[in-house]
């Protein structure tokens, strides 16, 4: 979703852009890597791939969720270092953080306590990956491999199978079947009180163009995110009001809610001198239309 946001920015024509699919290179294959990577050269990568899921997902499958990412994350910082790439982007996670922190999560609390258990091997897997940036270009200054932690993302691109899909974008299929077959009430995990912090994948595009443009002025780990946070009642209640669906919510207890609030700081992003520029409202708008369009 992040690597195709990125490619229908407004601005990525100043570029020539190599973002091969899946089916073209299998970034966890080593070999393969390296040699795409050494063919074209690139003066810039920015890593954006990943087996990523909701709850469901990340619980289901934690093998996967750790040896795929470790494995996607370590062959490209590493087919990057032997070619000499003078620059990266690793994009990290909010979930790196730890678990049943109340206040904004700072970049320099990453590995001082306990992962939240639902999405622990992603969270290894990201965590590593933006160590071995940051060991790379200790030992190597002319190689500047930095890393952004976005918040929680959603919008266009998204994925919306409830197997598989994050909160924002499985709560828009949820309210989507409602409203179309009239049922009178949807279903939440919990009792709504989880506190979540998303932005317009756009924003995240836009910052990242920002990146590229500014990247000498980029810290070397950099929360990227709105500094603000919404229940998750607050996304239904948002969402129905934008779908136009009038049924109630029931809570149900006893499924797995994740961490209790998940809000990053933004400090120095703000010093940076960038902002995302959609509302919550906006950007459910933005992305309920491109379900719409794609997922019927």
């Amino acid at each position: 979703m992040v690597g195709r946001n990125l490619l229908d920015h407004p601005e990525i024509g100043e570029f020539e852009v190599l973002a091969p699919r899946s089916s073209e290179l299998d970034l966890r294959d080593f070999l393969a890597v390296q040699a795409y990577v050494e063919r074209h050269k690139p003066d810039f990568i920015i890593h954006a791939a990943g087996k990523v899921g909701g709850i469901q997902a990340n619980v289901r499958e934690p093998v996967n969720f750790l040896r795929d990412n470790l494995d996607i994350g370590r062959n490209v910082v590493s087919a990057a270092q032997l070619a000499g790439v003078p620059r990266l982007i690793n994009l990290g996670s909010s979930c790196m953080y730890p678990r049943n922190h109340t206040g904004s999560l700072s970049e320099d609390m990453v590995l001082t306590g306990e992962l939240e258990p639902t999405n622990e091997g992603y969270a290894l897997a990201k965590i590593v990956t933006a160590r071995l940036c940051d060991y790379i270009s200790r030992e190597n200054q002319g190689l500047q491999y930095k890393t952004l932690i976005p918040c929680n993302i959603f919008g266009r691109f998204d994925k919306f199978d409830p197997a598989h899909s994050h909160l924002l974008p499985a709560i828009i299929h949820k309210l989507h079947i409602a409203k179309k077959t009239g049922a009178p009430s949807v279903d939440v995990w919990g009792d709504g009180s989880a506190r979540r912090e998303f932005m317009y994948g756009g924003d995240l595009a836009d910052a990242l163009i920002h990146a590229i443009k500014h990247f000498e002025s980029v810290p070397r780990y950099m929360n990227i995110g709105l500094g603000n946070d919404h229940s998750i009642n607050d996304y239904y209640r948002t969402a129905a009001t934008v779908m136009g669906y009038e049924g109630t919510f029931e809570h149900d207890l006893t499924k797995p809610v994740g961490m209790a609030r998940k809000l990053v700081n933004i400090e120095r992003q703000i010093s940076w001198g960038w902002k995302p520029r959609h509302s919550l409202q906006e950007g459910i708008e933005k992305t309920y239309s491109y379900y719409l369009e794609h997922q019927q």
